[in-house]
């Protein structure tokens, strides 16, 4: 046999190999880098549920403050090939270091929004990438999570005062119309008993919305807002379950009296959440879901799934994968169950000094070849990017 048929034969193995254990190239020889190499700053990746990378996998979208709690910075592009970076939007004031301005892509890169507040009124704002303009398409609201891809942008009213914005509202891209996508009545006449012995009675109000990759589907949390304008506690409301509905219809799906860390799968149907279990929003009850076998549970997790579907990736405390005491790390696991490896583990004691602190919230590129997430083991929280070959 010649050696061309040798090579050709050993990487056909090799490739089929990789193919029937996705675990495997995160496993080893996995490259880990600050997207930006700019110190003294943090740099931070939103949140969990949507991916950094622009759709068309040139830029990296980010927040950077040199403020110590992180409030107040800018809305940030890097591009990935030359390091080169573009201020979209300077200060901005923010809630938290948590999700700091919720930026995300949207209308297939074109558009990034984001929220912010100005002299205690909140507000969303898009701006077109090209040519830096900026639009406030909503104010008294903030921004849950659409897809990069889509056009449309969910939001919500301030949940500690929602006011007359207690319904779910999605904003087009395409029309620059906003509409009313489910009235909160919806909720109430079909879980009213839960919600009154949940909060007691209070008015509630949609919030954190996350629509499905498809756009058919959104789930969100539930609110009941303590008054005034101190959005800047964990006593601002009380919020809690999981509600997932259909967009077009408005036809309630599924319901969970708790929320953990919910992801969408790529599918569209599937809900996977903290505890490495996925529920199926087509049956209606949250009481059957299946659990990913063998897999650590890693303790404050923030799960989700690759573009694929064949893999999860999630933070938290990653002792129980190996790695230090009081370290956090981000594992991958196959969704099959089984398989895992623990591709990073660091101190995530320190960073900014935010009421709310940061976590690393990790989240695949859309080829699924890097995973993005924050770093807080000094001063400065870092968005950090692990790539595979």
């Amino acid at each position: 046999m010649s050696r061309i048929l040798c090579f050709f034969f050993a990487t056909t193995l090799f490739l089929a190999a990789q193919d029937s254990d996705p675990v495997a190239p995160w496993a080893k020889d996995v490259t880990i880098k600050p997207v930006s190499n700019v110190e003294r700053r943090h740099s931070i990746h939103t949140y969990y549920v949507t991916n950094p990378e622009s759709p068309d996998g040139r830029h990296v979208l980010f927040f950077t403050s040199t403020h110590p709690a992180g409030y107040v910075g800018e809305v940030r592009i890097i591009e990935r090939a030359t390091g080169q970076e573009t201020v979209l939007a300077e200060n901005v004031h923010t809630e938290d270091a948590h999700r700091v301005a919720c930026q995300q892509w949207l209308a297939g890169g074109r558009l990034v929004a984001f929220h912010e507040v100005v002299d205690k009124k909140w507000r969303v704002v898009v701006v077109d990438v090209a040519t830096k303009e900026r639009k406030v398409v909503a104010e008294d609201h903030q921004v849950g999570f659409g897809s990069p891809s889509g056009d449309l942008l969910p939001m919500y009213g301030c949940h500690w005062n929602p006011g007359p914005h207690r319904d779910l509202y999605v904003w087009d891209a395409k029309t620059g119309e906003t509409r009313v996508a489910l009235k909160i009545e919806a909720v109430e006449a079909q879980h009213g008993e839960w919600l009154k012995k949940e909060f007691s009675g209070k008015p509630t109000s949609v919030f954190f919305p996350v629509l499905s990759p498809d756009l058919k589907r959104a789930f969100f949390k539930v609110a009941a807002g303590n008054g005034g304008d101190d959005y800047m506690s964990k006593n601002a409301s009380h919020r809690q379950g999981c509600v997932c509905f259909e967009l077009d219809s408005a036809q309630m799906k599924w319901f969970r009296a708790q929320w953990g860390h919910p992801a969408w799968h790529p599918d569209s149907r599937h809900i996977f959440e903290m505890g490495n279990i996925m529920f199926d929003t087509d049956i209606g009850s949250a009481a059957r879901y299946t659990k990913l076998k063998d897999v650590p549970n890693l303790r404050g997790s923030h799960p989700s799934v690759s573009p694929d579907g064949r893999l999860m990736v999630t933070d938290g405390f990653s002792e129980p994968a190996g790695g230090k005491p009081n370290h956090w790390g981000i594992m991958v696991a196959d969704m099959r169950g089984g398989k895992w490896a623990l591709v990073h583990s660091f101190d995530q004691s320190q960073g900014a000094k935010s009421w709310r602190r940061n976590d690393p919230h990790p989240s695949f590129s859309a080829d699924g070849k890097r995973i993005y997430y924050n770093v807080s083991d000094g001063p400065w929280i870092r968005l950090m990017v692990a790539e595979r070959k």
